[in-house]
Parts: C-alpha cells; sequence; structure tokens
C-alpha cells in the first residue's frame, strides 16, 4: 500500500492561504479591532495626552494602558503619536510662567504713555493676566465696565469698617499698626457703606465709578453692580499682583489719578503717591461664587 507524503500542517490553510499568512492577517484584524475598542474607551484620555506636554505624565498613562490592554507598543504609537521632544514633534512644551516673562509681555503690550487702551489692548492683556493667574478676568462683565483699565494709581486711607471704628481699634496686630497707622482713617465711610469683612476693607481700591459708561442713564443699576465688585489689579513693572474689591468711589478726575489703592494694596505693588507715582492694571474678576480670596495672588 503506497505511504501518504507527509505534508507540514502549515503548508495550507483556509482559503488557500499559507498559515503563517493567515495567523498574520487575524492578528492584524485582531490589532485593529483593539486598536477600536482603545481609541473608544480611552478617547478623552488619549486626546488629553495629545495635548499634554510632560514626558513624565505622557509614560504613566501609556504604561497605565499598556497593563490594561496588552497590546503591542506599535498600536500605542499609532493611537498617540508621541516622539522624543527632543526632535520638537508633537509633545508641546507646557507655558513657563514667571513674573519676568509676565513684566516682559506685558511691556510689548502696553503703550509707552499711560493713556486708555484699545479694546485689542484689553483683550490680549486680559488673556495675558487669565493665563499667568488661573483666574477669569476680562475688561468688561455683564456688559459692565470702568472708564478705563490702565491708569495711575493714588494712596487712599483706611475706612471705617462697622460704626465706632478708630485707627486704634483698626489693627489685628502692633506689627500693622507700626506700618498703616501713619496712612490714618477716612472721617465718613466707604461709598457703599460698611464693608461685608475685614478684609475688603484692607484690601480696596477707589475707583471713579461716576465716570463708567452709561452711569448717568443706569447709575443705580451700576452703583449696585459696582458694590464690593472684585478686580485684580497687576503693577506691569514689578509683576505684582492683589485681588480687591471695589470700596470706594474716586478719586476726582482733577487730581490726574485714576484709581485709590488701600494702604495695604499701595505698599504691596510698591506703589507710591505723589510725584513717585506710577501705573497700575485693573481688570474684572468673573467670580458669582466668590471663590477666590482676596489678597496678593502669585503666578501660577
Amino acid at each position: 500500500m503506497p505511504r501518504k507524503k507527509f505534508k507540514p500542517s502549515f503548508a495550507k490553510a483556509s482559503e488557500g492561504k499559507p498559515h503563517f499568512e493567515h495567523l498574520k492577517s487575524k492578528w492584524i484584524n485582531r490589532h485593529r479591532n483593539l486598536q477600536k475598542k482603545l481609541w473608544k474607551k480611552h478617547k478623552n484620555s488619549l486626546e488629553w495626552i495629545n495635548r499634554s506636554t510632560k514626558n513624565l505624565m505622557i509614560g504613566s498613562t501609556a504604561s497605565l494602558l499598556m497593563l490594561s490592554h496588552p497590546v503591542t507598543s506599535s498600536l500605542l504609537a499609532q493611537t498617540m503619536p508621541l516622539m522624543n521632544d527632543q526632535n520638537n514633534t508633537n509633545v508641546r512644551q507646557k507655558s513657563v510662567h514667571t513674573k519676568e516673562l509676565l513684566i516682559e509681555a506685558l511691556g510689548k503690550l502696553l503703550p509707552q504713555a499711560v493713556v486708555p487702551l484699545n479694546s485689542d489692548q484689553e483683550n490680549n492683556i486680559a488673556n495675558l493676566l487669565t493665563e499667568y493667574f488661573g483666574m477669569p478676568i476680562s475688561s468688561v462683565l455683564y456688559g459692565k465696565r470702568l472708564d478705563r483699565t490702565y491708569g495711575y494709581i493714588g494712596a487712599e486711607q483706611h475706612l471705617s469698617r462697622y460704626p465706632g471704628d478708630t485707627i486704634a481699634t483698626h489693627f489685628d496686630s502692633q506689627e500693622e499698626a507700626q506700618r498703616y497707622a501713619q496712612s490714618g482713617m477716612a472721617p465718613g465711610r466707604g461709598a457703599w457703606g460698611y464693608f461685608n469683612d475685614k478684609l475688603q476693607e484692607k484690601y480696596y481700591i477707589a475707583a471713579p465709578t461716576f465716570l463708567a459708561p452709561g452711569w448717568r442713564e443706569h447709575s443705580s443699576e451700576l452703583y449696585k453692580f459696582f458694590k464690593f465688585r472684585k478686580m485684580i489689579v497687576v503693577n506691569p513693572e514689578n509683576g505684582k499682583a492683589m485681588v480687591v474689591v471695589i470700596g470706594d468711589a474716586g478719586p476726582a478726575e482733577f487730581t490726574g489719578k485714576h484709581l485709590g489703592g488701600s494702604p495695604e494694596v499701595m505698599a504691596y505693588l510698591e506703589r507710591v503717591d505723589g510725584a513717585g507715582k506710577g501705573p497700575v492694571l485693573y481688570f474684572f474678576i468673573d467670580d458669582p461664587d466668590d471663590k477666590i480670596p482676596l489678597g496678593p495672588i502669585t503666578i501660577k
């Protein structure tokens, strides 16, 4: 009886394809299906990774995905086209925010003279401050604005926080009294009466709300809007910034000043009155839930 010739099992497979080609085809299909499932399941994460700017974070996330889906590295390479940032490819470097860079950027955006900014300048500066300080900042809020956003600031006195408040009872420590008592206390209350708390008085500004667009026609509405309205004040020459509230109205136009600051505000911003006065930027902060604290702030 003639013997049948032995044929290796991998010689033929379904549809006449060599077995290894059949396996290769199955693996490619499985590879593609896994890629689709991975992208569908982790789309948001993968898109975030593509926008991420930290290689360490990218590596960690990729490792987690590889543990969850043991696929080949080529799949991850196709899904997340991330290259070594030494080659300046798809990895975007995180923006570095420093006080020096903020001063430099503001210097390029501000006019040489201390004059009202145009809308483009205001928008560019508001976007820059939003980026550097991590809070929504704008020159216009709910369709309302002050007469300007860039001007000279002058020194104001302390304001009464409650009936019977005097310079002797005003400070929380002897150190504060020694630093700020010499500024004195105004004889009356601020334009909006007594403050809600002592931090509002400590970090208040006086703004010429009476010069705001629409004041004559809508003074009552604007009066309510400006009451203790939260703002950011920035010294563009040293990068120092504070979150403050509008606590009083002023100064008068004939003074040549466009804004007033409490003794604490002036001291922190390193602004002085008189011949040595300097400009500041002042923009609204959109904080409807009152979550942003008053006082000095740092760059994010």
